[in-house]
């Protein structure tokens, strides 16, 4: 809640309905007004979604669609933009920006995204993992400090390994690996290890990665990607 910015968590207070993904409505209840309407559901579900939260505007109410982070970054800003010309929806849509996983997680491990960085999820449920593959070579080929979505779920082990292999033939074994679980939620936990070692820690789709570039390094135990100011001149 206190990395909900204050504009977010006015439109939350003020919506007549709310609608999400059900984890997600969970953790923002508390500021739900007592005769709002409730709209969740399970992962999967997301044009449902999208199709009833237009519907609901359309009725002239305040509608919130709920995104964790922020609603543009794997989120549901695209989704109700397309649903809503489909339906020929003429009704107001205003995109809230948030906190993301990536800056939210780089803020657990100290400063690995102060360069060129580039985010890259490994769920092949809606992206082919052949794109996704060329996109991780593209990006460890050119020195990009990486950040991993989805890295790995109980059914979905075999794109986080096969991540490891390419990042390993263009980069350093020993490149520093921060390894974020629930960021900025109960339950956070943070890991800096190598890129090497990266297997080694318990991962799933709440977990966050960021994988530095060849300027990275650990300074007092937190992630540092140098930019190249003279710092004792």
């Amino acid at each position: 809640m206190e990395h909900l910015t204050p504009k977010a968590r006015r439109e939350i207070e003020n919506a007549d309905v709310v609608v999400g993904y059900g984890t997600y409505v969970k953790l923002i209840q508390s500021i739900i007004k007592p005769d709002a309407e409730v709209v969740s559901g399970t992962m999967g579900r997301e044009v449902e979604r999208a199709k009833i939260a237009v519907s609901k505007a359309l009725k002239n109410n305040r509608v919130v669609m709920v995104s964790s982070g922020d609603p543009g970054v794997y989120g549901m800003a695209g989704i109700i933009l397309e649903v809503a010309a489909i339906e020929k929806a003429d009704v107001p849509i205003e995109i809230v920006p948030g906190v993301t996983a990536a800056t939210a997680a780089a803020s657990k491990l100290g400063a690995p995204l102060v360069s060129d960085f580039a985010v890259i999820s490994l769920s092949d449920l809606l992206t082919p993992w052949e794109k996704i593959e060329r996109r991780l070579e593209a990006a460890a080929a050119a020195d990009f400090a990486i950040v991993l979505y989805n890295p790995q779920s109980q059914g979905r082990i075999e794109p986080l390994a096969k991540a490891y292999e390419i990042l390993l033939k263009h980069m350093r074994p020993e490149t520093p690996v921060g390894i974020v679980k629930q960021a900025g939620r109960d339950g956070e936990g943070v890991i800096i290890t190598t890129l090497k070692e990266m297997l080694n820690a318990e991962i799933d789709m709440v977990t966050t990665i960021i994988v530095g570039n060849s300027a990275t390094k650990v300074v007092n135990g937190r992630m540092v990607t140098t930019r190249g100011y003279d710092l004792l001149g």
